[in-house]
């Protein structure tokens, strides 16, 4: 039912489409560029409803209290302590390792805003985990969601951070 209702809303209504091919594996990092917008959620939510696919999310342990969390679990949402002292790398990663399926979408951004630099942690999950990165973009010109390519982290960081780029540059092409 959601799935349906999804399609007549995001494809007919808002005229959305989506292209590329979702991977049908059990565990990866969904990289999600840009992330600038506050309908980038409605638009990642509606996208994994039409595909019918389980992917999270992971958002602040604040959100998921008593009070508003069921909202955020519903939601597809994992939580996360962000507290200085807890590597949250390797609490992601462990995530990862813990549950049969996890697929995890994060900005490598980091933020809605526009920043110079991508925060590095989406990759190092990647790599403690030993998971794949699915590149995924949000083109608001094109009103289209790409799947891009599904990326295996080398270890060269700075290598690996401009060929995704070349992708998502691609992708936002007119």
């Amino acid at each position: 039912m959601i799935s349906w209702l999804s399609k007549i809303v995001f494809l007919r209504l808002m005229g959305w489409s989506i292209e590329g091919v979702f991977p049908q594996l059990k565990k990866f990092i969904v990289a999600v560029f840009p992330h600038t917008k506050n309908m980038d959620f409605i638009i990642g939510v509606m996208t994994r409803a039409i595909l019918d696919e389980k992917i999270s999310y992971l958002g602040k342990k604040e959100l998921f209290n008593p009070l508003t969390g069921w909202f955020f679990k519903a939601m597809g949402g994992t939580p996360i302590n962000r507290s200085f002292n807890m590597n949250k790398v390797s609490a992601i990663a462990q995530i990862f390792k813990e549950k049969e399926a996890f697929r995890v979408a994060i900005a490598p951004e980091g933020t809605r805003k526009k920043v110079d630099r991508w925060k590095t942690g989406f990759y190092y999950i990647a790599m403690e985990a030993e998971v794949p990165i699915l590149l995924v973009n949000f083109n608001h010109a094109k009103k289209k969601v790409s799947f891009l390519k599904l990326f295996s982290p080398t270890g060269d960081i700075e290598k690996d951070f401009k060929e995704m780029k070349v992708y998502y540059d691609q992708a936002m092409q007119p």
